[in-house]
């Protein structure tokens, strides 16, 4: 485990208690979500930009941004505020004062570029392909030189991070917990459903077990 150093960047201000800077944590929340959003500023003007990243070490690489302003940005060697949120569940409570959410969230900073070196690039588009479905990368046709070229990904170095954390049941205490009314949690857990298969596919093919069994990681 190695730990994050808090600063005025990274600090958690509200509910400090929740928040945790050590990579243990870090890291298996990015690991598990599929979308982020990508922040930054030009000529003052605020942009958050949603996209599909994965980790590869203490990097994050950020896929599909050629001709984007964000790549303009990232390539002149600014400065990027990237977030991913895992919602667990809707926390009912006596109050609606006392109501919340538990969730995984982890925000981090960097700055990056892109990545042009063919054999590179290809290890980071497997990385991602593996984060999105481990085991699509070895079934699927690999991408051409022509669509290599044509694909732009960013590795972002983790200069700094923390994630903020809360699990368990509602926050209710004193009197308000003899208020007669329901409470405790609603479960949100990511459920695939059964997957269809392209219309346009004119031969049976069985279906791999990572796609009849797909789960995300860090979670049954």
């Amino acid at each position: 485990m190695s730990d994050f150093e808090i600063t005025p960047r990274n600090r958690v201000m509200r509910y400090p208690k929740r928040a945790a800077y050590d990579t243990d944590t870090i890291y298996p929340i990015l690991d598990e979500a599929l979308v982020c959003h990508v922040g930054f500023a030009i000529d003052h003007q605020p942009f958050v930009i949603p996209t599909i990243h994965a980790r590869m070490g203490d990097q994050l690489l950020l896929h599909g941004l050629k001709g984007g302003r964000m790549l303009e940005h990232v390539n002149a060697g600014n400065p990027l505020c990237v977030t991913v949120t895992l919602l667990d569940g809707l926390v009912m409570a006596r109050t609606v004062f006392n109501h919340s959410m538990n969730y995984r969230s982890v925000v981090l900073y960097g700055r990056g570029a892109t990545i042009e070196d063919p054999a590179t690039k290809l290890a980071a588009l497997e990385c991602l392909t593996e984060h999105v479905a481990r085991g699509r990368w070895a079934d699927a046709r690999p991408p051409t030189d022509k669509e290599l070229m044509a694909t732009t990904i960013v590795a972002i170095e983790i200069e700094s991070a923390s994630a903020k954390v809360r699990q368990g049941p509602p926050g209710d205490d004193g009197e308000d917990l003899e208020y007669p009314v329901w409470a405790g949690v609603i479960p949100l857990p990511v459920m695939p459903q059964a997957a269809e298969t392209d219309p346009k596919q004119t031969v049976v093919y069985p279906q791999p077990d990572y796609v009849r069994h797909y789960r995300r990681p860090g979670r049954a």
